[in-house]
């Protein structure tokens, strides 16, 4: 029997206040002494936000530092103990509200809430479960009844962006991340583009970018951007699904391990999806001719079985991407052309944005870097968030 040990955890602080005294004229005739009242009012324990800490149960050999960024990063969600003859470990495949629907190991499906401790638990991200988790969750009791998710197991790879002030985490556990942008209808961003493989070579999940929409323009007007990414070391596909081009790589991508697809609004996620596998009828939509932008149809992420193997997450169109966790000394590594060119810079702590004689805004002058790329590097050391559309 693995050894247990007691950890000390930080809860997220009580935003509840003391209600205010509204009660003087009721009990101004009240002839209590005032030692007595005092006294009643004297605690031992303090309340609200100085007591927000709880002991939890975890396995030892889980307990030490360094059990993970995953471990770290979401507090002790991922070291709880586990009780084994009441719990069953599973894969989050989508999350709605407060409900999520967890497929265990011998493929049966569950709708669970989350536990409460796990919620309560200080953490950065917006949600505690995400799609595509390993969790370990208690079944219902009954015909009717909701399990209870009791443990996040930590994540090994995330596709995450910044929402307001906190981390958004939209698909847990992929090995690479399909970056869907539409060359018409709504158009083609760059510059989002370059964030989200900014975002990908930070999490360490592989990236494709993908060219979605293809039959609606003429492709020779694009072949540089194709040219830009494929030099870069990326692999860069032209889509549609209307005629078809480029599916059957796109099949062969996705049956490796386990791929999220991301991308704005109206790019044609869904409709990629529905055309590699008839009859999963995801809801498609029309971009909309007065804002010339996509409508949210994707509403929540969803993990999904293909057929030929593997696993999809698609996720809900963005209309806002920003950067998370990444500081702006730690910007030019997730830039892969920067990288030749930084030992080469005058200051050892150079920003690439205004030192004399550094050798990135040298390589950009001599065209040696892209300089869509420098503009979008320099969007995201000032953190400016980037409109999907």
């Amino acid at each position: 029997m693995a050894k247990k040990k007691k950890v000390r955890i930080d809860l997220r602080k009580n935003r509840q206040k003391r209600a205010r005294a509204n009660d003087l004229t009721r009990a101004f005739g009240d002839e209590k002494p005032a030692s007595a009242e005092s006294a009643s009012g004297e605690r031992v324990r303090p309340k609200g936000e100085m007591s927000r800490r709880r002991t939890i149960m975890t396995d030892a050999d889980e307990g030490r530092d360094g059990a993970g960024e995953g471990a770290a990063a979401e507090g002790a969600s991922g070291r709880r103990a586990v009780d084994e003859s009441t719990w069953l470990s599973g894969r989050v495949v989508r999350v709605h509200g407060l409900l999520n629907i967890v497929e265990a190991e011998d493929g049966r499906t569950y709708p669970c809430h989350v536990r409460r401790l796990l919620k309560s638990m200080a953490i950065d991200g917006r949600n505690v479960v995400a799609a595509g988790d390993r969790v370990w969750f208690r079944p219902p009791d009954s015909a009717g009844s909701e399990g209870f998710i009791e443990r996040v197991e930590p994540r090994k790879g995330v596709v995450t962006r910044g929402y307001r002030g906190r981390r958004h985490i939209i698909a847990a556990n992929v090995d690479a991340v399909f970056i869907v942008s539409a060359l018409e209808e709504p158009g083609l961003k760059i510059s989002l583009i370059d964030r989200y493989l900014a975002a990908a070579e930070f999490n360490g999940v592989r990236p494709v970018i993908v060219l979605n929409k293809a039959d609606l323009v003429d492709v020779s007007l694009y072949q540089w951007v194709v040219g830009l990414y494929t030099q870069l070391g990326y692999e860069t596909l032209l889509t549609s699904a209307a005629d078809g081009r480029g599916l059957d790589r796109l099949r062969s991508l996705l049956g490796r391990g386990v791929t999220a697809i991301s991308g704005q609004s109206g790019v044609g996620k869904s409709s990629l999806l529905n055309a590699l596998q008839p009859g999963l009828n995801l809801r498609v939509r029309e971009v909309s001719d007065w804002t010339a932008k996509g409508k949210h149809t994707t509403t929540t992420a969803e993990l999904i079985r293909l057929d030929g193997g593997g696993y999809v997450v698609d996720t809900p169109g963005l209309r806002q991407f920003e950067l998370w966790g990444v500081l702006p000394g730690e910007l030019e590594g997730c830039f892969v052309e920067f990288r030749p060119f930084v030992p080469l810079c005058r200051f050892p702590d150079c920003s690439h944005t205004h030192e004399g004689r550094c050798a990135v805004k040298d390589a950009v002058y001599w065209g040696w870097i892209h300089a869509g790329r420098y503009e979008s590097y320099l969007k995201l050391y000032h953190q400016r968030p980037e409109e999907g559309g």
